[in-house]
């Protein structure tokens, strides 16, 4: 992690709605209450159990929120582009992160001090409903994805994860920048059975990878498996 302490919010190309709020107001970010940083590919942003001491908010890059299982068995509950709130869910909950969140590739991050979120939360009415909105808007994919992974096969779930993958990069040829590991983790699937299924809807004509590649070739019966799964 690299960290940049002179924000300058105005020169950001993501300007979030806490900067918004504060220029309403007339105040601005200091290096007190808001600091850049960078990440790499793979480094974790935030780390499941530690202290929540930041709200952050995903500028460039791509990430994905997982919880960490045992034995290394991990979830991936979604993935996140920008402009993207991460630690809401534990800044509404706990003290502590309830999950994880690593960076798939090279990520820039503004993380803002969580007393001044709470005070515009309390006292702007557009940031508490902006934020309440990011709220549901995780919750409602981490239901998804609980009913998903209680109620369909493996099957299914697989199917699922790429038709979720197809709208997350916007279209259905795209690069995988998550690994075969990694699409199973969304899908609570081993390594071994993810690669089986990838393999058996290329021979049925429904996918086509070729290497990082993946194209959607019948995407009618992709949602068929997903939803009979």
């Amino acid at each position: 992690m690299r960290i940049t302490r002179d924000v300058v919010c105005e020169d950001c190309h993501q300007k979030c709605d806490i900067h918004k709020a504060l220029q309403l107001t007339g105040r601005s970010f200091s290096g007190t209450n808001s600091i850049q940083a960078n990440f790499s590919k793979r480094e974790k942003i935030c780390k499941q159990g530690e202290n929540v001491s930041h709200a952050i908010y995903l500028i460039d890059g791509t990430a994905k929120l997982f919880i960490e299982g045992i034995n290394g068995h991990n979830i991936i509950l979604y993935l996140m582009k920008p402009p993207s709130y991460i630690g809401l869910l534990s800044f509404f909950e706990s003290i502590h992160y309830t999950y994880s969140v690593t960076a798939i590739e090279d990520s820039k991050v503004c993380m803002v001090d969580l007393d001044l979120l709470k005070q515009l939360y309390l006292e702007n009415h557009e940031v508490l409903l902006r934020l309440n909105k990011a709220f549901g808007k995780s919750v409602a994919s981490i239901m998804s994805k609980i009913i998903c992974l209680n109620q369909k096969n493996i099957r299914g779930r697989i199917a699922e994860s790429l038709l979720y993958l197809a709208h997350f990069y916007g279209g259905d040829k795209y690069h995988l920048s998550i690994t075969r590991k990694e699409l199973g983790e969304m899908s609570a699937i081993s390594e071994e059975n993810t690669v089986r299924l990838l393999t058996e809807l290329r021979q049925e004509g429904i996918i086509n990878i070729n290497g990082r590649e993946l194209t959607i070739v019948d995407k009618t019966l992709l949602k068929k498996i997903s939803e009979l799964g």
